[in-house]
């Protein structure tokens, strides 16, 4: 076979590739925007990871509840923890971003601290953990397919629905009944602070475990809570 045609084969499935990818991804953009997702890629990723840990046990703890039926208290709690201008961004908040640089550059670190609810939304759902930049570029090109074919509310649905609050525990009505034992609907406050505060870090947070460092972000949360004040996703 020739160099050209060599050549012409290569690239014919290289677009065969990303054609695929293309309309898989936008197939499951747009049946997630429908139908709720039964599980995620975070959720056989941890659950492998218990598999084969000997200190770990096997438990996924879910259960999908409508964003109707989760407290307001919840939603304006993660919004002041994680994304203070979600209702405002277009699934990148820069004002962050340029904020993380700085802070980056001054520490020397890699800048982190600037993913919104939609990009955490989209790495929970469709991508796996880690911080290479392959699964950086998939987290920007489904957080623009997401913000552009979902609403708001929809986001914020999903997000509550399928982020992690614990090893194994994976959503705030799952969350609620574990830490709480009752439903998300019924979270006070504080209840939806604890919750919150331990984002984007449960494994390492745990809100029945609470350090000083743990309440005072819990109380911080409360303060922005007030600034934030009911979340209109409409």
């Amino acid at each position: 076979m020739g160099k050209k045609k060599k050549k012409r084969l290569v690239l014919k499935w290289l677009l065969w590739i990303v054609g695929g990818f293309i309309g898989v991804s936008l197939f499951f953009s747009l049946l997630y925007y429908f139908v709720n997702p039964p599980f995620t890629i975070l959720m056989l990723q941890r659950t492998i990871e218990q598999t084969f840990s000997k200190d770990r046990t096997v438990r996924l703890k879910k259960d999908w509840v409508d964003i109707k039926d989760i407290s307001p208290q919840m939603i304006s709690a993660v919004v002041a923890a994680e994304d203070c201008n979600f209702t405002r961004h277009n699934g990148f908040d820069w004002e962050q971003i340029k904020l993380a640089k700085r802070k980056a550059e001054k520490t020397g670190k890699k800048p982190r601290g600037a993913s919104t609810i939609s990009q955490q939304m989209c790495k929970n759902v469709f991508l796996w953990t880690g911080r290479s930049y392959v699964r950086k570029a998939l987290e920007a090109y489904y957080t623009l397919l997401i913000e552009n074919i979902w609403t708001k509310e929809r986001i914020m649905e999903v997000y509550l629905n399928v982020i992690e609050f614990g090893d194994g525990i994976y959503g705030v009505e799952a969350a609620s009944e574990y830490y709480f034992h009752k439903n998300a609907k019924n979270l006070t406050k504080r209840e939806a602070a604890m919750l919150a505060a331990a984002l984007p870090s449960p494994l390492r947070r745990n809100p029945a475990h609470r350090t000083n460092y743990y309440n005072s972000r819990v109380n911080a949360i409360m303060g922005r809570m007030a600034v934030v004040g009911r979340v209109r996703l409409k």
